[in-house]
């Protein structure tokens, strides 16, 4: 996994628990729901690096 792919997936998952805060304390359901799925998308493509990381070794 490159660092800037790491950097990256990081960015995304930081970003999706900001939103996921800010809907839960302005009760906006939508902003919540895209935070959290932000969150699993970073999470998603950080186990495919890590599938493709273990397969190079």
């Amino acid at each position: 996994m490159g660092l800037d792919d790491k950097i990256k997936n990081k960015a995304e998952d930081l970003t999706g628990k900001g939103k996921e805060a800010t809907g839960k304390a302005t009760d906006n359901e939508r902003l919540e729901a895209e935070g959290k799925a932000d969150q699993t998308s970073a999470d998603i493509k950080s186990a495919g690096e890590k599938v493709k990381d273990a397969f190079k070794h």
